[in-house]
């Protein structure tokens, strides 16, 4: 297409589970920070199956947003499953973590 002749691409691979916890801390400072690195370690593990849209750090940001307007100061597996809209936005993801098991998304 056109416009993607145009365009320069540099990738950016994903930050680092220390530097992930950084910028999360950074952007929700009123955040626990158990809460901040269990949701920063799940979201490393989620983009580690085979989902379509592997979550980032702003979904990693929001879902410590989502988990706190319910909260939670920690992710466990009743946490996850009111929260994992906020950071896998495909049904099919979703299901790929519900197959792996909310226990094992966070990390218990």
């Amino acid at each position: 297409d056109a416009l993607k002749r145009r365009c320069l691409y540099h990738w950016i691979d994903y930050p680092d589970l220390a530097h992930a916890t950084a910028i999360i801390a950074l952007r929700v400072p009123q955040a626990p920070e158990s809460l901040i690195v269990q949701v920063a370690e799940a979201v490393q593990r989620l983009r580690g199956i085979d989902v379509q849209k592997p979550p980032g750090v702003a979904e990693a940001i929001d879902w410590v947003h989502a988990a706190m307007l319910l909260g939670l100061d920690g992710l466990d597996e009743s946490g996850v499953a009111r929260t994992l809209g906020s950071v896998l936005k495909y049904r099919e993801d979703q299901e790929l973590a519900r197959a792996k098991g909310f226990a094992w998304v966070a990390g218990s």
